[in-house]
């Protein structure tokens, strides 16, 4: 049995890839590797308000690490190579690879990326919007 769509009421015009995106993100969200954060930083003089996500990626160079802008998705790919030439009497840290994909909002800008400590920061903003008011001439046809 299918559950109704919220975004099924006649007074929802065109929020099909609204629905679309939610179904994606809820079929990417079962894996946990790496944690990561998501907060708000307060605007200040210099910077406007923005997001932060910062990932969990010790042991990963930046030359490991890809952080990409596709279309409306910001995607974050680890890729360790496993060195042969070592020889370990206990392994308990992986040689892993990862993808994390967040979903973006229309207008949301990535500033940069940061590596230290073992922590990736990925700093985005949303431009403030314009406010758009519009008059609707009325056609008379008679």
């Amino acid at each position: 049995m299918s559950r109704p769509s919220p975004f099924g009421h006649p007074f929802l015009l065109g929020f099909d890839e609204i629905e679309q995106a939610l179904d994606r993100v809820s079929k990417a969200a079962g894996d946990g590797y790496p944690p990561y954060n998501i907060e708000r930083l307060a605007r200040t003089e210099q910077e406007p308000e923005r997001l932060r996500i910062t990932l969990a990626v010790a042991g990963f160079t930046r030359g490991q690490l890809d952080v990409m802008l596709e279309e409306n998705q910001l995607v974050v790919r680890g890729r360790q190579v496993d060195d042969r030439e070592r020889h370990f009497l206990h392994r308990g840290i992986a040689a892993r690879q990862f993808q994390r994909v967040f979903l973006l909002a229309d207008g949301m800008e990535v500033l940069g990326a940061d590596l230290s400590n073992g922590l990736l920061s990925i700093d985005l903003v949303r431009p403030e919007p314009e406010r758009v008011v519009r008059r609707i001439d009325i056609l008379a046809r008679d």
